[in-house]
């Protein structure tokens, strides 16, 4: 919800029933310090999910940010408070805090299945979620990609291109 918000860190899940966000609210408390809030509500009402008060909650609670299939509030203080914060936008009418809800369960986050523990890790480009037990092999395998690339660019700048570096076949394209 605002420019240059990335974090990274294990998913803690809730589920919170349309037009509330009590779940919200317990997710915070019991979310161990270092987690994200991964946060699916039962349809798309446009509400503040999240403001300033819960930015500052979970802040205190040492969490590391919040990706909700849904939307916030207070985002001039979401920011100036720097709290990483992935939303698909903007409401200002409050939510009910009545339940029903869940927490630590499966819940879905732009079509992707999420359990508390997997990774989430954000920036400017989006969200990611990676398996728990996938996380190291994922991190060897960013890294190899990232030494490719970085000696992509050495070719690049040296005049190769990315017809010749990626082997790819142009004969389809009218006019090469």
């Amino acid at each position: 919800m605002w420019p240059g918000a990335t974090f990274a860190g294990p998913a803690f899940t809730a589920f919170c029933a349309p037009g509330d966000n009590l779940a919200l609210h317990a997710a915070v408390t019991l979310a161990p310090r270092g987690s994200v809030l991964a946060v699916a509500f039962g349809d798309s009402t446009p509400r503040g999910y999240f403001g300033e008060v819960l930015t500052t909650a979970s802040e205190v609670a040492g969490l590391a940010a919040l990706v909700i299939d849904g939307t916030v509030r207070d985002v001039a203080a979401i920011e100036q408070h720097r709290f990483p914060v992935f939303a698909k936008g903007i409401a200002l009418r409050g939510s009910t805090k009545s339940g029903p809800g869940s927490v630590a369960s499966l819940v879905v986050l732009g079509g992707v299945a999420i359990n508390s523990g997997d990774w989430l890790v954000g920036d400017i480009d989006g969200v990611v979620a990676i398996r728990a037990g996938a996380l190291l092999a994922c991190r060897d395998a960013a890294l190899v990609r990232a030494e490719k690339e970085a000696t992509f660019f050495e070719k690049l700048r040296a005049g190769a291109t990315t017809v010749n570096l990626l082997s790819l076949d142009v004969t389809s394209i009218e006019g090469v």
